[in-house]
This record gives C-alpha cells, structure tokens and sequence, in this order.
C-alpha cells in the first residue's frame, strides 16, 4: 500500500469512521448530537462547535494547498465563527465538514508518495507529512476534548 493511501485512511479514522485509536471518531459524536448541545458552554472550555470547526478550518485550508492554492490560513482567526442559531446550520455545518474531510483524505491518497517529504509551502512548515500528520494528531486532540466535554453536557 502507498504511504499516501495509508496516511489518508488514517486521516479517514479520526474524523469519518475509525475506532482504532480513540474507539470512536468525530463523524461518531457529532452527527447525531442536538444543535443545543453543540453550542452549549462548559466554564471557560470551547464548545463543542467551536472545536469542531477550529478542525474544519485547517481541513479546508490545506486543501486550498492541496488544490495549489496559498496557504491563508492563521491561528489566530482558527477560532473565530459565526455562531451556529439552529439544527439546521449545525446540520450544514458537519456536511461540509465530512465532505471536506473527505476530499482532504482523497487529495492525500492521490499524492504521489515523494510528495510527502517535499517542502509544504515554506521551509518553515516541514514538509507535506509533517502537516498531515500534525492534522491527524490536531484532530485527536480536539477530539478528546470533545468527548470529554459531550460527557459533562450529557451528564447534566
């Protein structure tokens, strides 16, 4: 199998559909979970929303490099969003969300693997595998805190 096709699929794992790392992936806890929910606070923790497009926006702005883009994304708008009003815009949300995950995954799988060790964008950000792996490691992290944070809201 080409490392290409196997960093996509564990791309794939934490956010569609793996169990192996953390037994479940955001596809899991968020398709499903009420708007209300979502958006509802913890102390001074970011919501469960707000985590989960923090992931999408870097998902989406690497795919614009992916796609030969620029690279336009910052941290320090990587949580700046619109508040979500209604099941519906949550809804619309984690369908973008799986659908750019998605092409994500497939424009790493289509990679040929030398890519991976090439410079991405600037020396300074390491090469194609290094912000690959850093997504899939980012996402874990996020993920976690939203499990933990689902589990306060849902004990409540």
């Amino acid at each position: 199998m080409k490392s290409t096709t196997e960093i996509a699929n564990r791309f794939r794992e934490v956010i569609l559909n793996g169990t192996w790392i953390a037994n479940t992936n955001f596809k899991d806890q968020l398709e499903n979970l009420d708007w209300k929910i979502a958006v509802s606070p913890v102390e001074n923790l970011n919501t469960i929303a707000v985590l989960a497009q923090h992931i999408h926006y870097y998902i989406n702005g690497i795919n614009q490099v992916f796609k030969g883009g620029t690279l336009d994304i910052k941290d320090k708008f990587s949580f700046d969003f619109p508040p979500i009003h209604s099941q519906e815009q949550w809804n619309a949300f984690l369908n973008q969300f799986w659908n750019d995950a998605e092409e994500f995954a497939s424009l790493v799988e289509k990679m040929p693997d030398e890519k991976l060790d090439e410079g991405f964008v600037d020396v300074k950000y390491g090469t194609y595998r290094r912000n690959i792996e850093a997504m899939i490691e980012h996402s874990y992290y996020h993920l976690g805190q939203i499990v933990l944070i689902k589990k306060l809201l849902l004990k409540a």
